[in-house]
């Protein structure tokens, strides 16, 4: 796995999903091992990009200017990491990242964040069909208990390893943070 140059991009890792609301949730270990592959790349000095989502609606838990849309403590960006806000699932959508990748001759992403089956899922798909050589940090993403349309409640597990499932090989390799982190390449 030749990563050195990957850049890392974190996904809405925010303080709005918090909220009681969103359910139960898989992977608690989630923010700290975004915290651990934040670590490496900073002491590594490779690239890194975040991602906010910036709720369109006034009720929405990701307001910009409420607690919500902040960066978790696990995930805040330093001064001269770059910080992208949108609106809709993709980081590529009303944002300058897939200009900016381009620029800073980014190949490889390694993308963590939240969650798995939505934003993390469709930035994925994307940064695949763009051309990008992604990985999926499985154990640094997570995401919620959904209702399927059958009425029964998937768990969050389920919904997650599906996710990383349809994402698998045809759009990323999924990876966990140990693999990252002990590869030789990097």
């Amino acid at each position: 796995m030749a990563l050195q140059s990957a850049t890392l991009l974190v996904i809405d890792v925010q303080n709005g999903f918090t909220d009681p609301a969103w359910g139960q949730r898989n992977n608690p270990q989630a923010e700290a091992n975004i915290a651990r592959l934040l670590a490496f790349w900073r002491r590594e000095g490779r690239p890194i990009r975040h991602v906010l989502h910036a709720s369109r609606l006034p009720e929405g838990h990701f307001r910009m200017g409420t607690s919500g849309h902040q960066p978790k403590p696990e995930s805040l960006p330093l001064a001269a990491e770059p910080v992208y806000r949108k609106d809709v699932n993709s980081a590529f959508i009303g944002t300058s990242l897939e200009q900016d990748l381009r620029t800073g001759g980014a190949e490889k992403l390694v993308v963590v964040g939240m969650t798995t089956n939505h934003c993390v899922s469709t930035t994925v798909r994307m940064a695949g069909n763009l051309g990008f050589t992604t990985f999926v940090v499985e154990d640094a993403t997570a995401t919620f208990d959904r209702m399927g349309l059958d009425g029964t409640m998937r768990p969050a597990a389920e919904v997650h390893a599906a996710a990383l499932s349809d994402l698998s090989e045809e759009f990323a390799t999924v990876v966990n943070t140990h693999e990252i982190l002990t590869s030789k390449a990097l």
